[in-house]
């Protein structure tokens, strides 16, 4: 079991559905500087089983309530893309720090407009982007940093797989569903092609961006046969380096993520695994100076609450941000966004240039 600090960091999640379930309950009942403190559903029916279930402090249908409660410091926005930015912008007005499950929006200007907010309020703001807590990944990026030298390129890919919900199905529990749960005027799955990029591609930008900078620009190729969509994206990074982005779903294998990132000093080679295995990437680094590979075991693969602990750090202490903050959430939207205007154009396309939806 994890020990409890005595200071912990008062949590309110909005949302109860999949992901709230499957990840961010259990993140904060387990974290040893935070805790479940409320829950905002809008379904009276799920509130009461999350909340007989978790048993937080207090439980809300309304989310301004929530947000009047003088004893909330934070709130996990854990709902559909189109409510993040409003939601993620009225808990800043609120006087409250944000924990924004990823993308933070699906436009430039809605990612700006939730930056200006962070802004003018102080509060803190983290986007989900959960991989740049996986502990091997972590340590791959402070070689990359401080001994590698000049990276030369980066291959990343990330390719969900016809079988992910075989396999996730028998890990996870069922999730809890209502009838009553609040959705999004459309259908987000109605355009694929966007619902992929969103969903997945934004894994896979910004793990491009942790481990190798920002991205300046992109010239990218979508492939469609049988049912499944293939991305093909050259990156260019402000660094010089180069970059093969690779997201394709859904590949007729298992699960395949990872990257290859060759430098001066030496490479890193990682094989990442579905994120509800709660299993840390398989990582080899590898040092030219001694012609050496060194493991990193990564014992503890809970992404999710490790996250929120780097969060509560940053709130009740001071320490630097370790999660991704607003601007490396405008980044990835401007890469998506990218990548699609260079698909239907066949050009290379500068992010700077971007305006728009994914």
């Amino acid at each position: 079991m994890i020990r409890k600090d005595e200071r912990r960091l008062r949590v309110g999640v909005l949302g109860a559905g999949p992901i709230a379930q499957f990840a961010h309950f259990e993140s904060c009942a387990k974290a040893r500087n935070a805790e479940l403190y409320a829950i905002c559903d809008v379904a009276p029916d799920l509130l009461q089983r999350m909340g007989g279930t978790w048993e937080p402090q207090k439980l809300y249908d309304d989310y301004d309530r929530m947000l009047a409660d003088p004893e909330l410091e934070a709130v996990i926005v854990a709902t559909s893309d189109a409510y993040h930015v409003p939601m993620s912008i009225k808990a800043l007005e609120a006087g409250k720090h944000v924990l924004c499950e990823k993308p933070i929006g699906v436009s430039v200007e809605e990612g700006e407009q939730l930056a200006e907010a962070v802004r003018r309020t102080g509060k803190i703001l983290q986007v989900g982007h959960m991989k740049r807590f996986d502990q091997p990944i972590e340590v791959a990026r402070d070689f990359i940093r401080d001994e590698i030298g000049e990276v030369l390129a980066l291959k990343a890919w990330y390719c969900d797989s016809t079988h992910r919900y075989t396999n996730t199905d028998a890990v996870q529990p069922l999730p809890v569903t209502s009838k009553l749960a609040r959705k999004p005027s459309g259908n987000p799955k109605a355009d694929l092609r966007q619902y992929f990029m969103l969903a997945h591609g934004s894994h896979l930008v910004d793990t491009a961006r942790f481990l190798c900078g920002d991205i300046v620009a992109v010239r990218a190729r979508l492939h469609e046969r049988f049912g499944a969509y293939c991305w093909f994206v050259e990156t260019e990074f402000a660094s010089g380096a180069l970059g093969h982005l690779d997201l394709t779903v859904a590949v007729r294998m298992d699960w395949h993520e990872g990257f290859q990132l060759y430098g001066q000093n030496g490479s890193v080679i990682a094989k990442t695994f579905n994120p509800w295995f709660f299993r840390s990437s398989e990582v080899e680094i590898f040092h030219e100076k001694d012609a050496t590979i060194r493991k990193p075991l990564g014992a503890d693969g809970h992404f999710y609450r490790r996250q929120l602990e780097g969060l509560a750090d940053t709130v009740l202490t001071g320490t630097p941000m370790r999660g991704a903050d607003v601007e490396d959430g405008i980044a990835s939207i401007r890469a998506m966004v990218a990548i699609a205007r260079s698909v239907e154009s066949g050009e290379r396309v500068e992010l700077a240039s971007v305006t728009g939806a994914v």
